[in-house]
């Protein structure tokens, strides 16, 4: 059901709005109630140490979220109120402020992540023991839990039909933004006893990281900036998103991650685009939808991700027997270190080790390769994406990761198996995006690029490249690699009971 609004009638003397992934002042669902519902709201962002103390200290994530708190925080003052900031495990912190504040109600958009809701129902009952209201709101996505269900009243399990279902049930109400500016007489000015600076990366434990270097915009004008500039060239997205090389994609993940721009802004644009015939917005608008399938997946199976442990959504595919030991271990270091000897994949891992980056079509290449060629348990490279991608969504991520590895809800078949080399070839013809991160292979001729191994000596002399020394050679042979893995899901080939 949509959210329904509260009364124009302030229902509460005073209240508490806590900013968690929804970064922004404009179209901010709980925001909105919140200053509809409340005479005076103060606004609270909590640094969860419950979430922060197990990552690196330099993570372009946590310096994303700082700077985007800096202009957040800026934009609340010039609207007459602004922004408290602590650096605590929040379900610990919420309570106590809350009663400090004075406040009746707090106010927050929902996630669905596992760890997040059981947070959430931790306040919740810290809240109702101090006799104050909590009101959570959809924010993130378009529909999400229940709201889109099979004829059944079932979750679908399979994109193609929850699709079609998503788009029938699409209509204004659910893109219409939640206005804040008109409401805002509301905020309140941070009491002086909570009155400071957004904290720096050193005061909550962290270092610098590259993002300044690698120009990637913060904050909502950062989202703005990208998003303006990608609709400028959507009408490509269709095709440009495949090859690595192009400025094909939006690089707003971080941003809806963060919600530093709204779901329903972009989705309205796409949507409005593809009715008008436009291939690269439809294109675009299905990945939104993906986001969205993924999410409602997690919230009614939270056994896939629960206690921190990934499980498989097809059971048979944890009878998969993956390589383990020392010899596992030094493939997947390969692996992680960008030195497989097949430049693709290679590439791939350098940028996201130097960027907090992977283009769409790489991150489906390289996990191929890593559970189907090398023969390593997908949960790895999870674990693995999840630490160094900016854009890291928990139900995307375990969704991307089990589609590759075959183990998933609607996923690729077990026999389908990504050739690396192959890849290489079609989406990266010229070799342009292998010579941006691996130069030492700049100067092979483009047909040599995509498999060093198979270059002749000579041109291999020439540009410089000595295999196992300048340049690794492969560490497994693809067609060798894909009869193993053949044989290793054998356990998987009976077949599944079809699925709605």
């Amino acid at each position: 059901m949509p959210p329904i609004l509260l009364a124009v009638d302030k229902t509460y003397p005073k209240g508490l709005m806590w900013f968690r992934r929804d970064l922004r002042l404009d179209d901010n669902a709980a925001l909105h109630h919140a200053l509809r519902a409340c005479r005076e709201v103060v606004c609270v962002f909590i640094f969860d140490r419950a979430i922060l103390d197990s990552l690196p200290r330099a993570d372009r994530r946590v310096e994303f979220i700082r700077e985007s708190l800096v202009e957040l925080a800026a934009d609340l003052q010039s609207a007459g109120g602004g922004l408290v900031v602590k650096h605590a495990v929040a379900e610990d912190e919420i309570a106590p402020l809350a009663r400090a504040l004075g406040v009746q109600a707090v106010f927050a958009n929902r996630d669905d992540d596992p760890a997040a809701l059981a947070r959430d129902a931790k306040v919740l009952g810290a809240l109702a023991n101090a006799g104050i209201s909590f009101h959570t709101y959809k924010d993130q996505a378009i529909f999400e839990r229940d709201e889109v269900l099979t004829q059944a009243g079932q979750p679908y399990s399979v994109f193609t039909p929850y699709k079609r279902a998503w788009l029938a049930k699409l209509d204004a109400f659910f893109l219409k933004p939640y206005p804040t500016r008109g409401h805002a007489d509301a905020l309140a000015p941070i009491p002086e006893a909570h009155r400071a600076e957004v904290p720096t990366l050193e005061d909550i434990g962290f270092e610098k990281t590259n993002l300044e270097a690698l120009e990637i915009p913060t904050g909502t004008q950062g989202g703005a900036a990208l998003f303006e500039d990608f609709f400028g060239r959507i009408e490509r997205y269709d095709h440009a998103r495949n090859y690595p090389a192009l400025r094909g994609p939006s690089y707003l993940g971080v941003h809806l991650r963060f919600g530093t721009v709204s779901i329903r802004q972009l989705a309205g644009v796409a949507h409005q685009l593809s009715l008008q015939g436009d291939k690269g917005a439809a294109t675009w608008l299905s990945e939104l939808i993906w986001r969205d399938f993924y999410f409602q997946i997690l919230a009614h199976h939270p056994r896939l991700t629960e206690g921190g442990e990934s499980r498989s959504f097809r059971p048979e595919y944890d009878k998969i027997q993956w390589h383990h030991g020392k010899h596992a271990d030094l493939l997947f270091d390969a692996w992680c270190q960008g030195q497989t000897g097949y430049p693709l994949i290679d590439a791939a891992m350098a940028q996201i080790n130097q960027t907090g980056y992977m283009h769409n079509r790489l991150r489906m290449v390289v996990a191929s390769f890593l559970c189907k060629d090398l023969g390593i348990d997908w949960r790895r490279g999870e674990r693995y994406f999840a630490i160094h991608l900016n854009d890291f969504e928990l139900s995307s991520n375990n969704g991307g990761w089990q589609w590759a590895s075959s183990s998933g809800c609607d996923a690729q078949p077990y026999f389908r198996i990504f050739n690396p080399v192959t890849q290489s070839q079609r989406f990266d013809p010229d070799g342009k995006f292998i010579r941006r991160y691996l130069p030492e292979l700049a100067k092979l001729p483009d047909a040599a690029i995509h498999a060093p191994w198979l270059a002749k000596p000579v041109e291999l002399e020439a540009a410089g490249v000595v295999l196992g020394k300048t340049y690794p050679k492969p560490i497994v042979d693809h067609a060798e690699a894909r009869e193993k893995t053949l044989q290793r899901y054998a356990v998987v080939r009976q077949p599944s009971v079809a699925r709605a």
